[in-house]
């Protein structure tokens, strides 16, 4: 292993459990301790990407133009990114985000439609930008299709493909396996996402590590969605104690989690029931009060419908299976119960 690059991701990731409220001053704040503690990369954005704020991912307390803009300015050495989802951002967003000071963009696809982003890295290329491409939801697909989407991705001009473990659905072993195929398939750099829904943030992103990832992510007390992501302040402590540290300020960084980030936290984001399910059913999110809702009308455990839908393996707009399931989960239901009552 070696010492990877981290990117904190608290202002982006966060903003789904902040409710995509975050104000230029707490931006300023948590930028400031980042920095400090020699955090090379931090991503400030709407947590669904530049353009997220919106009816249907939720509105921004301040635009993240703003957000971005502050972030750059408090800044001493760390790079600001932002996310961008092809179909949501679009190049105005995109060229705004530059003329705001953002010096990354994370280009992020679901994982077998990495075809939809050669516009977005060519326009980030010519405005100069890094680029790092996200391959979603890549706990769906076996290895060695991630690789060929990776490659598309890099011949558009990626500095670096994630996997992406966007249900943190995964065990350290396929976390492996999917890094390990795309570092043998790429010339560009390698990172790993994780999300703690089966409690793994950490130990998905140390086996992404041992298999030969050169990024990583992370968030300050976890604050992410789902369950939240694996936490900085715990992946400096523990890659310090491999040997492992690319610079970073552990005790800084403890601090910043526990002083700076936790007191405005709604929640803190961990492994319960319903983060549970979506780990274990591999689905969204955004799936989960969909299918309460279904399951509540229909009389069906909402747990069954997501194990269902994982099952289907669906994916983000296909909302619309979430009352089919429901109903035919509930057909079987009572079909059993007839059968049962015939015995």
């Amino acid at each position: 292993m070696k010492a990877p690059r981290l990117t904190d991701t608290t202002l982006r990731d966060g903003s789904h459990p902040m409710r995509h409220q975050f104000t230029r001053e707490q931006v300023a704040s948590i930028v400031q301790a980042l920095d400090r503690a020699g955090v090379p990369v931090i991503e400030v954005s709407h947590g669904d990407g530049l353009a997220g704020s919106s009816l249907q991912y939720g509105f921004s307390h301040t635009s993240e133009f703003d957000l971005i803009e502050t972030a750059r300015s408090h800044a001493e050495r760390a790079k600001i990114a932002a996310l961008m989802l092809p179909g949501i951002g679009t190049r105005q967003e995109l060229k705004e985000a530059v003329a705001r000071g953002i010096q990354v963009v994370r280009i992020a696809t679901q994982c077998t439609e990495a075809d939809v982003s050669e516009q977005h890295f060519g326009l980030a290329k010519e405005l100069g930008l890094e680029t790092v491409g996200f391959l979603m939801m890549a706990h769906m697909r076996p290895p060695e299709a991630l690789a060929e989407q990776a490659k598309l991705m890099e011949s558009y001009g990626a500095d670096c493909v994630y996997i992406v473990d966007s249900a943190g659905a995964m065990l350290p072993s396929d976390a492996a396996a999917r890094v390990r195929a795309l570092k043998e398939a790429l010339s560009v750099q390698v990172g790993f996402h994780a999300h703690n829904n089966l409690g793994l943030g950490i130990g998905n992103t140390l086996a992404a590590l041992e298999a030969g990832a050169d990024q990583i992510d992370g968030c300050l007390r976890g604050l992410g969605a789902g369950a939240g992501n694996a936490a900085t302040e715990l992946l400096a402590a523990v890659l310090d104690r491999l040997g492992l540290n690319p610079g970073l300020d552990v005790f800084g960084l403890m601090d910043a989690a526990e002083y700076i980030v936790a007191p405005i936290m709604p929640f803190q984001p961990f492994p319960d029931r319903d983060a549970i399910t979506i780990g274990y059913a591999g689905v969204y999110s955004t799936f989960l009060l969909h299918a309460k809702r279904a399951g509540a009308q229909y009389g069906v455990d909402p747990r069954e419908i997501l194990v269902e839908l994982g099952r289907r393996q669906a994916v983000a707009g296909q909302e619309d299976w979430i009352i089919d399931v429901a109903l035919d989960l509930s057909r079987r239901h009572t079909a059993g119960t007839r059968k049962e009552s015939r015995l």
